[in-house]
């Protein structure tokens, strides 16, 4: 199998915006963003369905999501902390934790944001400083 971008971001062969980590799973923000604060929750362990992962993997990688959903709440003003898992543009599991406003903020067909390094940057040191 082939590594995912998301595989590369794991191995630090591609830079990335890391809130928290595990020896099991790692999160951080998207890239292409649909909200400020729009973090990808995900397996270490490349699996490319996340209801292929183990019961025991998803169970406690669902855990690491609500840690990390709590994190960037306190962070970033929205009303609630969305959920989604999609899985069609990267074969490898995650969840999206995104911050809501409204139902349309999870709407994955809108144009993403773009952020610049500096808002990146803000917007980690915001969520890490918990």
């Amino acid at each position: 199998m082939e590594s995912s971008i998301f595989t590369k971001i794991i191995n630090r062969e591609i830079p990335a915006y890391i809130i928290d980590e595990t020896d099991e799973f790692i999160a951080f923000l998207d890239v292409f963003p649909l909200a400020k604060g729009h973090t990808l929750v995900i397996p270490k362990k490349q699996v490319d369905y996340i209801f292929d992962l183990d019961t025991n993997t998803y169970a406690r990688l669902w855990a690491f999501a609500q840690q990390v959903a709590n994190k960037v709440e306190k962070a970033i003003s929205c009303k609630r902390i969305g959920v989604a898992v999609i899985g069609l543009e990267v074969p490898h599991a995650h969840i999206h934790l995104l911050p809501l406003q409204s139902v349309e903020d999870i709407n994955f067909s809108r144009p993403k944001l773009q952020l610049s390094k500096a808002e990146f940057e803000e917007t980690l040191a915001l969520i890490k400083k918990g």
